[in-house]
């Protein structure tokens, strides 16, 4: 920056001041001229306001700067603030979508071993009344097949009983027809069929 006005009077003064002579048998007292010494110092009056002035423009300017950079760095700092705010805002948003997710994923994996268990709870209930049914139509069936073997030998006996009243009354027949012995009648012992057992002859079969 260049030297003011004021500096350079004061320098002139001080220059002036070392030009003059000392008076006669002094070291510290000098001789100086009035009317020039008067002239600096009011030409130093009058451009002071004018200095003072500029110094308080350029205070102004300096305090508009200081200001204006205050201003900047306040703005600069709001900013990344609020840069801050909003990354924190998003992580927040970021856990809460996973919280959410990993809440989701444990709801499917309950509904879905809900559905399992139930799924798994329905077929052993089929089972065992698929088992149970079954059951009953063999008890069925069993009797069934026991009521018509009873009733099969009930009438294979009584058939059986008259085949051999029958057979009795036939060879009693020849008798009185040959009361002297002449019909030949079987040397063996005539067979009783009405021993036989149809459970035997059931057996055979198969």
């Amino acid at each position: 920056m260049s030297s003011s006005r004021i500096e350079q009077i004061i320098e002139e003064i001080e220059e002036y001041v070392e030009s003059c002579r000392y008076q006669p048998l002094s070291t510290t007292k000098i001789v100086v001229n009035k009317e020039e010494l008067e002239e600096l110092l009011r030409e130093l009056r009058l451009k002071t306001p004018d200095e003072i002035k500029r110094y308080q423009k350029i205070i102004s300017n300096k305090d508009a700067i200081l200001a204006d950079a205050q201003s900047k760095a306040d703005n600069i700092i709001a900013e990344a603030q609020a840069h801050a705010k909003e990354l924190v805002a998003q992580t927040e948003i970021m856990q809460q979508a996973y919280a959410q997710a990993n809440e989701t994923v444990n709801t499917a994996n309950q509904q879905a071993q809900g559905i399992l268990d139930s799924a798994q709870q329905d077929a052993n209930n089929i089972r065992m009344s698929a088992i149970s049914y079954t059951d009953d139509m063999l008890a069925n069936l069993s009797q069934i097949m026991g009521n018509a073997l009873a009733d099969v030998g009930e009438r294979y006996s009584n058939f059986v009983g008259s085949l051999q009243s029958c057979y009795d009354i036939v060879n009693k027949n020849r008798s009185e027809l040959s009361p002297q012995g002449s019909v030949d009648l079987p040397s063996e012992e005539p067979v009783d069929i009405s021993d036989m057992s149809f459970d035997e002859d059931l057996d055979e079969e198969e």
